[in-house]
């Protein structure tokens, strides 16, 4: 079942959800010039160089993952470049207050933009259901049915929230759609583009989250 959301109301929540995503980075530059414009011991002023060059450093990283997760980036031909992506990836992973750790565990030596644009937006997934950090595990195998993506989330406070694991299904939220829930409902559509299947579980018990994409076209 695919929801039934309109295209102007899609791409409006898309555009939130990206404003909200590098509001805090773009804050901390704006914070830090209007700092270095009063009056200041040096010491302060290095407090202040500080914050300048993390929150660019962070607006950079979240400007770049973004544009290939939502982007035209991510919808080039041809083969993705593995390790660009990954890194790209841990970059955006990095500039969030306690990040989770990320691992990878890729066993194929194709994946086409689609796929790496898949895995970005499931990994922004794993991120949401981490408050606390923790741990992301990303596997990727080709199996008998097309290519399979799997993601676990594992940390403190670890949860995947109803409205959420609605949107992940393709179902409306009970309090409609909105610029967090149109994420995963955004990362569904990606993988039914590639003939796939997208699902989520929680296990409470063990504060972990999986997400599954499967049955996906190997060519992408």
């Amino acid at each position: 079942m695919q929801a039934n959301i309109d295209p102007a109301h899609l791409s409006a929540y898309i555009a939130s959800r990206i404003c909200h995503d590098l509001v805090s980075s773009v804050s901390s530059i704006t914070n830090a010039l209007d700092f270095m414009n009063e009056p200041q011991e040096s010491e302060m002023r290095a407090q202040a160089e500080k914050l300048l060059h993390d929150g660019a450093d962070s607006a950079a990283s979240k400007l770049k993952f973004l544009r290939y997760a939502f982007g035209s980036a991510g919808l080039s031909k041809g083969a993705a470049d593995i390790h660009e992506a990954k890194q790209i990836t841990e970059r955006f992973v990095s500039s969030h207050n306690q990040p989770p750790v990320l691992n990878w565990d890729i066993e194929t030596e194709h994946l086409s933009f689609s796929h790496a644009r898949l895995i970005m937006n499931m990994v922004m997934l794993a991120v949401d259901c981490l408050p606390r950090g923790g741990t992301i595990e990303v596997k990727v195998r080709n199996q008998t049915d097309g290519l399979g993506i799997g993601l676990t989330a594992a940390g403190q406070r670890c949860k995947l929230r109803d409205d959420t694991k609605d949107a992940i299904a393709g179902t409306e939220p009970q309090d409609g759609w909105s610029a967090r829930t149109v994420q995963p409902l955004f990362t569904r559509i990606i993988a039914t583009g590639l003939g796939g299947e997208l699902k989520a579980e929680s296990r409470e018990a063990e504060a972990e989250v999986s997400v599954t994409a499967t049955g996906l076209s190997a060519e992408g």
